[in-house]
């Protein structure tokens, strides 16, 4: 990990930029094969799949068969830890819904909002080299708890032409309706366009790589909605003398071996802190499975040393994380005067890797500094608002006039007409 002192404002903006290719080198993948599937549909869906995975499926849609066998496979560890995610998430979210609050704007005129579930969703779910079967948790539960109808889940097949049986168990203890083995690039395609074998949905969810991050973002120009430019992980953690340097290291290294892609960052107001970290890095890298990845994640994240806790706030809204870990002895200063993260973690005793798996709060979050503008996913995220207004003849009277003069104002004398003719109708004289 790189070390800097006291960079310069002037600076930040190339110090922090993300270890990702930008979104021209990738479009023009992502633009060829979205036009081979619009055109060809499963056919094409096929030839990308035994490119990018290297496996040639005859069906691709999960069977019963399959689901029953994982089921069966997955252990009752794993099974009793998934309950507990899952009550824990459950909970969280159920918190977030919101009663029909029916008010009177003036006299006889009523107004009130209502939330409809989205009818047609599609989850995406990484595989690859870790197949995060509690991301279906994190989708899907609030998708049943919000009252989506169809709820379709893409996730790429493993060399065997298979899916993790963790996948296929939560998939279907969440209520996922169909389970297609189809990832990258063209799964999201075949959301969008719809296939013989992939329903075409109305908004799409779920993290990837940097090319299915794309695709989402494409997707977008053919009229589906996304949750939000959700690539590869990131975390910062802001700590002092009063953190546990082992435990900051754990942190980082628990992102780092998301991916070769992700990006780790300490920034602290103690040096000894940050050469005490760097320590542990290196001695807990040496044990993990995944040192590989984690280690070229660790070649693009920096050590970051600041005078003061203003520079560090100031600094960290700059970047934007996806996580944020909080471990100073001023963590009310940084809860207070956070503006842009995903997802903040408090304290000592708050891995990040808590909120990943099991505390409740969901993992899908905005990357690379679109926690400016995005909030992660939430109940709301698979609902759409529908606003409602009951007018009486009372509330007409007393509204009609300001409608009138505004809509001439506007030099639309139909809209003006509309209210005028049962104005008439309601007082003739």
């Amino acid at each position: 990990m790189k070390s800097i002192i006291n960079p310069s404002k002037e600076n930040w903006s190339q110090l922090l930029q993300r270890p990702t290719q930008s979104v021209e080198e990738i479009e023009n993948t992502v633009l060829q094969i979205f036009k081979d599937v619009e055109q060809h549909g499963d056919f094409a869906i096929s030839k990308y799949t035994s490119i990018f995975d290297g496996v040639d499926l005859k069906e691709t849609e999960v069977s019963k068969v399959e689901i029953a066998k994982a089921i069966d496979e997955v252990s009752e560890e794993i099974k009793a830890a998934i309950a507990i995610a899952k009550q824990n998430i459950t909970t969280f979210h159920k918190a977030q819904k919101t009663s029909i609050n029916k008010l009177e704007t003036m006299p006889g005129v009523q107004c009130w909002q209502e939330k409809r579930p989205i009818d047609k969703i599609g989850l995406y779910i990484p595989g690859g080299t870790a197949p995060l079967f509690s991301t279906v948790l994190m989708l899907a539960i609030p998708a049943q708890i919000a009252g989506c109808k169809d709820i379709v889940l893409c996730t790429p097949p493993n060399s065997k032409g298979m899916v993790a049986n963790e996948i296929l168990y939560a998939a279907n203890l969440c209520g996922v309706t169909k389970i297609i083995k189809v990832g990258g690039i063209q799964a999201i395609a075949g959301l969008t366009f719809g296939t013989a074998k992939i329903p075409k949905v109305y908004k799409i969810f779920g993290p990837g790589n940097q090319f299915v991050t794309v695709a989402k973002q494409m997707a977008t120009k053919y009229g589906i909605a996304i949750d939000m430019p959700a690539g590869p992980s990131e975390l910062l953690v802001v700590a002092d003398d009063t953190a546990n340097a082992s435990y900051v290291a754990s942190d980082l290294l628990s992102q780092a071996e998301h991916g070769v892609d992700s990006q780790v960052i300490l920034v602290s107001t103690s040096k000894s802190l940050i050469t005490n970290v760097r320590e542990e890095i290196t001695t807990q890298l040496q044990m993990l499975p995944r040192k590989s990845i984690a280690e070229k994640a660790i070649s693009n994240s920096k050590l970051i040393y600041v005078n003061t806790n203003d520079v560090a706030l100031d600094l960290i809204n700059t970047y934007g994380p996806e996580h944020l870990i909080i471990c100073t002895a001023s963590n009310a200063f940084y809860c207070d005067g956070i503006v842009n993260a995903g997802s903040v973690f408090i304290g000592n005793y708050t891995p990040e890797s808590a909120g990943d798996y099991a505390s409740g709060t969901n993992h899908t979050l905005p990357t690379n500094g679109f926690s400016k503008a995005y909030s992660g996913v939430n109940l709301e995220s698979f609902t759409k608002s529908i606003t409602f207004q009951n007018i009486s003849k009372e509330g007409l009277l007393n509204i009609g006039n300001t409608v009138e003069i505004m809509a001439e104002a506007e030099g639309l004398q139909a809209h003006k007409n509309a209210v005028s003719i049962r104005l008439k109708d309601i007082n003739p004289t």
